[in-house]
């Protein structure tokens, strides 16, 4: 089914007439339809505009590229086959940037090459930093496509420029305490200025699609990362498709999908250093004057390869969450396969999470609720005390070979996760102990098999 609806087409501001595909995701646990512009047939290629691949820095190709198709109405930014070399990429409206079979994108690992700074939020707290290495803001109809390949960083992870910016005594404390305190004492998001602080080593995320909608990441493979791969913040309506995303560093989530709703993951392929699908919805007050939920979201024919975690939920979840459904995925290995962490600043809720039909091979627990995970933050004041209500939990027909501990229920007494779920799950082989169940409610196992 196509639908013709009408829009604003980019700073030329003049009606025209946009076209969608509509694709009804799913009727049950709850509605999802999901639209994908489509997009004019005009090429842009970027070597038109001065792009060459001989490591030069094709950065103003890109730019002049991006300029041209918006001004035209929308069209494809078009990557050759070869390698090319740049900064940040700054999306614009009715642009698909769009990877050609053997086009491999690369970044240069300058800081200067992600400046000037851009709104943001870094680990769940608004403010300025270096921009992403794909970056759009209040875009509408933006679009990675293509079998081509994105690499945040030639090598690996420990011989990158951004593994120095890691270890706790290089300055990253220092700058998450900053942003923590601006956060709860309000201070003016636009001053909250933090790649200005004397070695904040506050790395960019490398791609994030901020307060946009009608996005579209498809089909295109991804290596290597300075911080959280693929961000979709504050957008609506976003399809992520065949994607092979790898990325073995510290904080390389997968995708993390922050106060975003409508989402469709479905038929990729992660390797993460840290966890792959996330859900969050911002940090304590910066996420409740703001008040907007992540919601309706869906991962389906999925397959992880490693992670900290297949789903894993928080900490920074204090806008809410609510309808996720993951179904129909298979994991090599994962330490955690369903992860709900938060602690007593975060606040918010979290329901109606549908975790169906997933296969693993292993992992250390299957199924975890944790609420009091701090991590780095366990040292920084409670400025006020905000409990998260959990409820409605279903995890059904998931197996797993081995596991450690398989499931470790661990509530807080003042406000009691419940309304959780477990039916047909099956651990060929629990390790160490069959499970920690504390401070929760309404809790049923139906046909549970721990061996």
């Amino acid at each position: 089914m196509k639908k013709i609806v009408c829009c604003l087409a980019g700073a030329l501001a003049f009606a025209c007439l946009a076209e969608y595909k509509e694709l009804v995701v799913q009727e049950k646990p709850f509605p999802l339809t999901v639209r994908e512009y489509v997009y004019p047939a005009a090429n842009f290629p970027i070597t038109d505009y001065g792009a060459k691949p001989d490591g030069s820095k094709c950065t103003e190709a890109f730019a002049k590229a991006m300029a041209a198709c918006n001004a035209a109405g929308g069209g494809h930014v078009v990557v050759p086959a070869g390698k090319w070399t740049t900064g940040a990429i700054r999306f614009k409206s009715n642009c698909d940037l769009h990877l050609s079979e053997g086009a491999e994108v690369v970044f240069t690992q300058n800081p200067e090459d992600y400046l000037p700074a851009v709104f943001t939020s870094w680990e769940g707290m608004e403010c300025w930093n270096y921009c992403p290495l794909i970056y759009a803001l209040e875009c509408e109809n933006v679009a990675i496509t293509g079998p081509g390949m994105i690499r945040g960083f030639e090598g690996e992870w420990k011989q990158s420029f951004w593994y120095p910016w890691v270890p706790q005594d290089n300055g990253i404390r220092a700058a998450r305490r900053q942003l923590y305190d601006w956060g709860a004492t309000d201070y003016p998001v636009e001053k909250r200025q933090i790649w200005k602080k004397e070695k904040a080593n506050t790395r960019p995320h490398f791609v994030q699609f901020n307060r946009c909608r009608n996005v579209k990441m498809e089909g295109f493979k991804l290596r290597q990362s300075p911080f959280w791969t693929l961000h979709v913040y504050h957008s609506q309506n976003v399809v992520v498709r065949g994607l092979d995303v790898y990325a073995h560093g510290n904080n390389n989530d997968g995708i993390d999908i922050e106060m975003s709703k409508d989402v469709l993951v479905e038929k990729c392929r992660f390797d993460q250093g840290d966890d792959s699908f996330v859900i969050k919805s911002g940090r304590n007050r910066v996420a409740f004057s703001v008040a907007a939920p992540t919601e309706n979201v869906v991962f389906r024919d999925c397959h992880l390869e490693d992670a900290h975690t297949l789903l894993g939920v928080g900490s920074e979840i204090s806008g809410g969450v609510k309808n996720i459904y993951v179904h129909d995925c298979s994991v090599q290995h994962a330490n955690r396969l369903c992860y709900i962490k938060t602690n007593q600043r975060r606040g918010g809720v979290v329901e109606n999470i549908w975790f169906e039909r997933i296969k693993a091979e292993s992992s250390t627990e299957v199924f975890s609720i944790g609420m009091d995970v701090l991590y780095e933050w366990a040292k920084f004041p409670d400025y006020e005390i905000k409990l998260t209500e959990i409820k409605n939990v279903y995890v059904k027909d998931v197996t797993c070979g081995t596991s450690k501990q398989a499931i470790i229920l661990v509530g807080d007494p003042r406000l009691p996760p419940k309304g959780l779920h477990l039916e047909n799950v099956a651990v060929g082989k629990v390790t160490k102990s069959f499970s920690r169940i504390e401070n929760v409610e309404d809790v049923t196992f139906d046909n549970v098999k721990l061996k």
